[in-house]
């Protein structure tokens, strides 16, 4: 099971708006400054992910909640992305390249059968969208901010 801390963004009729703000690739160091993993993590356009998750419990904002997802799962949606619009672009370039020999034919079946691929990848990333298997869950329930109170004497 994968597994992440977000934080409660809101609350409403059993579903909580989570904010996921992303660590280093691999995780086990902190050399923030050297690393090229993070310094991926910051090329991208956004640097917090939000997610919704269906919970019965209330929840505050603030609030720490550990999500998790199956790694199974992780991985067939990963290979779904991923792996079928690649496959399309190898199919698609190797037909036209038998059929019709010619460079240009060939990048023009590659290229068609990549956003084949991606189409493809999107109609079944559709069907599998509300299964329960491919959403995250909440694992642990953190304290609510305004449960721990600290006292100076």
């Amino acid at each position: 099971m994968m597994k992440e801390w977000a934080t409660v963004i809101s609350w409403q009729n059993g579903v909580a708006l989570l904010r996921c703000e992303p660590h280093s690739g691999c995780g086990s160091c902190n050399a923030r400054s050297g690393c090229g993993s993070n310094l991926l993590n910051e090329l991208g356009p956004e640097s917090e992910h939000q997610l919704k998750v269906a919970i019965s419990q209330p929840l505050e904002p603030g609030q720490k909640v550990e999500v998790g997802i199956s790694e199974g799962s992780l991985l067939r949606s990963a290979s779904l992305v991923y792996l079928t619009p690649l496959a399309g672009l190898i199919s698609g370039g190797a037909l036209f390249q038998a059929l019709l020999i010619t460079d240009a034919f060939t990048a023009l079946g590659a290229v068609s059968g990549a956003v084949l691929g991606f189409l493809l990848a999107r109609t079944l990333a559709a069907k599998i969208e509300g299964k329960s298997d491919y959403q995250p869950t909440v694992l642990q329930i953190g304290l609510p901010p305004t449960a721990i109170r600290i006292q100076q004497e």
